[in-house]
């Protein structure tokens, strides 16, 4: 893998351009937002959103593309914000101009051999695997195998992260970031300023808010970073080199270790006071301390869910069986990364499945129900229950699934959801009409919805570029019946990281 930084400027506005960098999540593979990105930087060439205005995109409040992911299948959810692709491209431009990505790049290693030990800089790969792949490698080698190594010198271990990191974001802290409080202070009215050049961006596309950053996309993943090294450097202003004690973080998460419990909370004030100048608060529920490094390390539900492999099959003869013991697991670490792999390893299993089960319509039952308490999990569930009613009688299979989208439907606000069940509702094979007031969803069904608001936009070009319907690159009704796991191979390599 190579680190983001590493490339040269040209290199980095080419991998920012990609479709998976716009979109850092799972869609099903009819969806790709590429071919719009691409022909909006084709009509802005270098330039930049002003240049194409009619208005101030900052005066709409809806310039942005959000929708919904379900947390924990009741009242938590993760807004996933699809940036305006005009103001995408053109601070992709901006960040990526010759002597701004130097200067950049310079202010980012400035950040580095302090206090904090950053173990999130963005990389990419350098071979056949995804970039995502290649940051989640980086996770596991960087975080929790460092995390193991410092219990040979450490006997304490203080785990905390970020309270909607993304979403609290202060954006003018950027432009502190980038050229130090003072000067950003005094500098706070020059337009011509890069920090605030990029908070402008950022303002434009959010109906001018200066708190928070759209979540969703690897451009605005290096944005954080470049805030949250900002914050590491501060917080070796204040603590020094770190002698007797270590400061692990992947992008909000904290990891901080010493020998003593007394020396982990002084450290942990000084870092949520320095995360608080940006606009960031610690989540107080989910710090917490051990006295093992090794058992601190690793994430309870991932110990869990080690627990739960090592059972066997001998213990879960049948599938109705293994999949009543995912269930348990998933009340007990509702949509937990060990979940999400426990699920994947599941559907992998599943999918090898040809016969009919007598007891079909229970499989269906549990693992739908395994959703609805963690939809995260449901990019694999769908999985699962595509290949599950695919071996039913032809006259059952309408029917399995309508039970099954009308359990998912009760789940309030939650687009994600309803763009995954359309994909195993819609091929020729299951024949169910799929109704659902998701924009994107509408697309697929060739009745196009606006996904931005263009009303500030002037250019006849750029308005051609954003046609909605490019995003659709197959036809849904055509794809396979069942979600093989190469499919989802991006979810399941994330759940990896747990």
């Amino acid at each position: 893998m190579k680190k983001l930084t590493d490339l040269t400027a040209a290199e980095a506005k080419a991998h920012f351009l990609k479709d998976t960098s716009y979109f850092n999540g799972d869609f099903p593979d009819y969806l790709n937002f590429g071919p719009i990105i691409t022909d909006v930087a084709a009509a802005l060439k270098d330039g930049h959103f002003w240049g194409v205005k009619s208005s101030n995109p900052d005066h709409l409040s809806d310039v942005n593309y959000i929708f919904l992911s379900n947390k924990d299948g009741r009242f938590a959810w993760r807004p996933l914000e699809l940036i305006h692709p005009v103001i995408y491209v053109s601070l992709v431009n901006l960040i990526c101009d010759e002597g701004n990505w130097k200067q950049i790049v310079a202010q980012l290693a400035s950040c580095e051999g302090g206090a904090v030990d950053c173990c999130s800089a963005l990389v990419m790969s350098v071979d056949n695997q995804s970039d995502q792949a290649a940051q989640i490698q980086n996770w596991w080698q960087q975080v929790e195998q460092s995390s193991l190594l410092h219990s040979l010198d450490f006997t304490h271990i203080l785990h905390t992260d970020v309270t909607d990191c993304y979403g609290s974001l202060y954006t003018h802290s950027i432009a502190w970031a980038l050229h130090g409080l003072e000067a950003a202070k005094k500098g706070k009215t020059d337009k011509k300023l890069l920090g605030n050049q990029i908070d402008g961006h950022i303002q434009a596309s959010r109906y001018g808010q200066t708190n928070g950053i759209p979540q969703g996309s690897v451009l605005m993943d290096f944005i954080a970073e470049i805030v949250l090294g900002y914050v590491d450097r501060l917080i070796t202003e204040k603590l020094g080199p770190p002698t007797d004690f270590r400061i692990l973080r992947y992008r909000d998460d904290y990891r901080i270790f010493t020998n003593s419990d007394e020396h982990a909370e002084r450290i942990l004030k000084v870092v949520s006071d320095t995360l608080r100048t940006v606009g960031m608060k610690l989540g107080v529920s989910k710090t917490i301390t051990a006295t093992n490094v090794v058992e601190g390390s690793i994430k309870p539900d991932k110990l869990a869910g080690i627990d739960l492999q090592d059972l066997g099959e001998a213990n879960a003869k049948t599938i109705q069986k293994q999949l009543m013991r995912l269930h348990a697991f998933g009340r007990r670490f509702p949509n937990s990364g060990a979940l999400k792999r426990l699920v994947g390893e599941m559907h992998t299993k599943i999918a090898k499945q040809k016969m009919t089960p007598d007891d079909l319509g229970v499989q269906v039952a549990i693992a739908t129900d395994i959703a609805m308490v963690s939809p995260g999990t449901f990019p694999a569930v769908a999985g699962i229950l595509s290949h599950l009613i695919s071996v039913a009688p032809q006259a059952e299979k309408e029917a399995l699934w309508g039970h099954v989208h009308k359990k998912m439907s009760r789940l309030p606000y939650n687009g994600y959801l309803e763009i995954w069940l359309q994909r195993v509702t819609k091929p020729k094979a299951v024949g169910l009409e799929f109704v659902s007031e998701e924009p994107i969803c509408q697309i697929v069904n060739g009745k196009p919805e606006p996904l931005w608001n263009n009303d500030w936009i002037g250019s006849k070009d750029v308005l051609k570029a954003l046609d909605v319907t490019k995003i659709v690159v197959a036809d849904a009704a055509d794809t396979k019946e069942t979600i093989e796991p190469e499919e989802i191979e991006l979810f399941i390599k994330n759940a990896w990281s747990y």
